[in-house]
């Protein structure tokens, strides 16, 4: 579910270490991207060489990995030709310039690629990005949640026309698993903040927060921590909102496992009402077993792992949060909702699939005429318009949320009553 981990075949970049052999200059100082295509996959590539302190550093971006300045030790660099290699995953890659580019050949446990890299960076595109002058008002807040010593640092957002007489929704949004800021920012889109732009349009006002340990925020612990221990983070956030009694009702908008403390805080009763957008309805072993087998079938790869076969490799692993997520059921707590819950989920979501998690969130919550649940055609996790669903297209795709769901959310939350 874990909206940073992209499983492919060749490439995986998380927690590498890296070294540099001196250099002091060199003709190919810059950028340098292209295309890696293996079969079906195709994944950018950019490769910075940098002077810094006398001497060229070496690093690697995978933009649509959402990795970033991967340390890359260099084994030869003329003004003409290039080695690098990452040893953690057994990745080298040798080129020579000619015409302009760098041509070469990308190795990977005992794969071969060819691959040309152009001078320059890609340029990214997210024209829903807000861009300023704004009609409405920010004000950067703090909370504090005083069980786990942790100060969250976020964003309030005022809606246009904002009038202290009436008091408007006001929405405290949750991000997916990982650590994030408060725009949930992930492969150059910003989705919270775009989500927030647009209630703020419509007279909704939104809290979005830098997660624990993240950005602005400061304290509490993240090695150990579980969706309990991040739902309490959010319960700070909602008890703020609610002791500034400047609002009206007091919402949740929770994307994946921030549906899931969604869920968790509305059984407690704490929120009037619950935004869930690709949140998990089904206990999280079968949740992921199913997300493993829709990737690895779209990756042209054996479908077939049981629930047993995944418990048994998450024995071996040291991660209390995955061990937590896998025990955890979420059953009871959609079962204890009682305030209104849009639910939505895309149905070419290859993370939290809709089919499995959205049916399940019908059928456990209580009968209510301003429950809405609603599956939309050709959207993934991040509810982009889409090909496959797989995450490694998230960073290709320009647009950063379907304006049908930012409309949806924001008629939605206007017409409760």
């Amino acid at each position: 579910m874990n909206k940073k981990t992209i499983i492919t075949a060749l490439l995986t970049f998380v927690a590498l270490t890296g070294q540099a052999q001196v250099n002091p200059t060199t003709a190919l100082l810059g950028s340098w991207s292209g295309k890696l295509k293996a079969g079906a996959m195709s994944l950018t590539l950019v490769l910075h060489l940098e002077q810094a302190d006398g001497y060229v550093i070496a690093t690697l971006d995978s933009p649509d990995q959402g990795a970033k300045g991967i340390p890359t030790f260099k084994e030869f660099l003329s003004d003409d030709s290039i080695a690098v290699k990452v040893e953690n995953i057994g990745m080298t890659y040798r080129a020579r310039l000619k015409d302009g580019k760098l041509n070469g050949i990308f190795m990977q446990n005992g794969y071969s690629f060819p691959l040309v890299l152009e001078r320059g960076v890609p340029e990214v595109k997210r024209p829903q990005h807000p861009q300023p002058p704004y009609p409405y008002e920010t004000e950067e807040v703090t909370f504090r949640n005083e069980a786990d010593s942790a100060t969250l640092a976020g964003t309030l957002t005022w809606p246009v026309g904002y009038d202290k007489k009436q008091k408007p929704t006001v929405v405290l949004f949750v991000t997916g698993s990982g650590q994030q800021n408060r725009d949930e920012e992930l492969m150059y889109h910003k989705p919270f903040l775009v989500i927030a732009d647009y209630l703020a349009r419509q007279g909704i006002a939104t809290l979005r927060y830098d997660d624990r340990a993240t950005g602005a925020s400061v304290g509490g612990d993240v090695a150990n921590a579980t969706s309990k221990d991040f739902a309490r983070d959010a319960a700070a956030g909602i008890d703020f909102l609610r002791n500034r009694k400047a609002f009206g009702k007091v919402g949740i908008l929770g994307h994946s496992e921030g549906g899931t403390i969604a869920f968790m805080l509305s059984a407690q009763k704490k929120v009037d009402f619950v935004v869930s957008l690709a949140g998990p309805g089904v206990k999280g072993d079968t949740l992921l077993v199913a997300q493993s087998n829709r990737i690895l079938e779209l990756s042209g790869q054996p479908a077939n792992l049981t629930v047993d076969d995944y418990r048994q490799q998450v024995s071996t692993q040291q991660m209390p949060w995955l061990k937590w997520f896998t025990d955890y059921d979420p059953s009871d707590d959609i079962r204890q909702t009682r305030c209104p819950v849009f639910a939505l989920n895309g149905e070419r979501d290859c993370q939290v699939i809709s089919s499995l998690n959205l049916t399940a969130i019908q059928r456990l919550l209580p009968s209510s005429k301003q429950n809405l649940a609603k599956e939309y055609p050709a959207l993934n996790h991040l509810f982009q318009h889409c090909t496959t669903g797989l995450a490694t297209e998230y960073s290709q795709i320009e647009e950063t949320i379907s304006a049908e769901v930012l409309s949806d959310i924001a008629q939605w939350i206007k017409g409760l009553k």
